[in-house]
């Protein structure tokens, strides 16, 4: 029996640190999402390329993932402190220049140069974010055993993330743009470096604070079997927990990517108030908030899968009021709508209830789908495990948009934005679609939303089968394990 360190009892310094690692990765990630389209058509004036190009790097971003969790998985070097930690140090310096080289302001430069800077920095950054990212996600089952402590590390990378997207939701606006509301390039490439340097330290201070209390990791002189890539990957689509909650993510990611892509247009056409719009998907965030206090107890009681199920099933009658409303069930004209307005916000809040409860426990779950790839074939292979399950999330975040910009097209929809003399875009012209139209966009939203309801539920409530006695019997048997080695 191996000798065995005294250990820093579970507490709040471990969920926030935790935190701090989600906070340090979406520095780098809500940073490309909300600047990048317009820094590299607006700024770089790569329109004709972009689209093009994203899709490329989108698949080889999804692609990314297994083959550096591959390459940690088999890493068998023995670390100083653990080998995750030591990866994600190194991730979280290379974003700090992986994030800037996504930014390089140089407008003049000929088009096949902006190409290569554009696909070259973007390649830099993945792979930074992933050696960070990957590790980062399969660390949740090294902190801790305890479903309750997992639970709790879930709920707090909700709130890590959160944060981590508000910053440039908010507070980027104010500085990247100039006062004829045109993109400041220059500063795009500041913020970036700045926000590369915040996302290290809330690395490093998540890293100082890490406490490993499931030790997985070879002791020096044991011999470790060669690992196998095809046979992780083949573990992989046996693991019923994993591919539950893959399943259950990707349909979402579907589902509410593909809706939101759809929701901007509803407001701007249906409701006539796109002002409002981010207003009103702003209460997607007060439930996580609201729950994260509750997690723990909750799990204690009820267990993951089950709060799981019943925020999927929250979900679905959200989704289900979103589609119904305007089907005859309210009365909605095409200048009075304000009453189906009023259901769109109880229909959000419903929904975000049920996608609160879910999120909160979501990458707990998949934690215990890491322990059950152990306890199932004797390997744990954290990095493929996770790095798959991202794989599919990454597809449906791209697919969720195409599937509803492509259906929004074949119902007559046109982006009719126009550069004018100086070269701006000018809004949508929102005459050119009738009432008609506008209704079909608005009942996509609900059909979309439902998608990933259904989607949620089969994934958590049919496939998922780690429910709290399973689970219990489960870590039972991997601790005997563990301690008869």
């Amino acid at each position: 029996m191996k000798a065995t360190k005294q250990l820093r009892p579970f507490g709040i310094r471990d969920s926030v640190a935790y935190a701090a690692g989600d906070l340090g990765c979406n520095m780098s990630f809500a940073l490309k999402g909300t600047i990048m389209p317009l820094f590299w058509t607006q700024v770089m004036g790569l329109s004709a390329w972009y689209s093009l190009l994203i899709v490329i790097l989108q698949v080889w971003d999804a692609i990314n993932d297994p083959l550096i969790g591959t390459m940690i998985d088999s890493d068998r070097h023995k670390y100083k402190r653990n080998k995750f930690l030591q990866y994600i140090w190194v991730g979280s310096i290379g974003l700090i220049v992986g994030g800037a080289l996504c930014f390089i302001p140089v407008p003049g430069a000929p088009e096949w140069a902006k190409i290569i800077v554009f696909m070259a920095g973007y390649i830099v950054w993945d792979a930074f974010y992933t050696v960070a990212n990957v590790p980062y996600g399969s660390l949740l089952s090294l902190i801790s055993k305890e479903p309750a402590d997992r639970a709790s590390l879930s709920a707090w990378r909700s709130i890590g993330s959160m944060i981590g997207n508000m910053v440039p939701m908010v507070i980027l606006p104010f500085l990247v743009y100039n006062k004829d509301q045109s993109l400041n390039g220059p500063m795009v490439f500041v913020a970036a470096l700045v926000m590369g340097g915040l996302g290290f330290l809330c690395f490093q201070f998540m890293i100082k604070n890490t406490e490993i209390r499931v030790d997985t990791e070879a002791t020096t002189g044991e011999e470790m079997p060669k690992f196998n890539v095809i046979k992780a990957m083949g573990n992989f689509l046996k693991n019923r927990p994993a591919v539950g909650a893959t399943l259950a993510a990707m349909g979402m990611f579907i589902g509410m990517q593909g809706a939101n892509t759809a929701v901007s247009v509803t407001f701007q056409i249906y409701f006539k108030n796109a002002q409002i719009s981010g207003l009103i998907t702003m209460f997607s965030m007060i439930p996580i908030v609201v729950f994260t206090p509750l997690a723990r107890k909750m799990v204690t009681k009820y267990g993951k899968k089950e709060l799981s199920i019943v925020g999927s099933i929250c979900y679905v009658a959200g989704a289900a009021v979103l589609l119904l409303a305007p089907l005859g069930i309210i009365p909605v004209a095409e200048n009075n709508t304000g009453i189906d307005l009023i259901m769109y916000v109880v229909a959000q809040l419903i929904m975000a209830l049920g996608i609160g409860i879910y999120s909160t426990v979501s990458w707990a779950m998949m934690g215990d789908a890491i322990d059950y790839n152990e306890w199932k074939t004797g390997s744990r292979e954290e990095g493929v495990v996770y790095s798959l399950h991202s794989f599919f999330r990454k597809l449906a975040q791209g697919v969720g948009p195409a599937v509803a910009l492509t259906i929004m097209q074949g119902m007559g929809y046109v982006n009719n934005a126009k550069p004018d003399a100086a070269g701006k875009f000018t809004e949508i012209d929102v005459t050119l679609f009738d009432w008609a139209f506008a209704l079909e966009v608005r009942q996509l939203v609900g059909i979309l939303f439902l998608v990933a309801g259904i989607f949620l539920f089969v994934g958590l409530g049919l496939v998922y089968n780690l429910d709290k006695k399973t689970l219990a019997v489960m870590n039972e048997e991997l601790e005997a394990r563990r301690i008869a080695e």
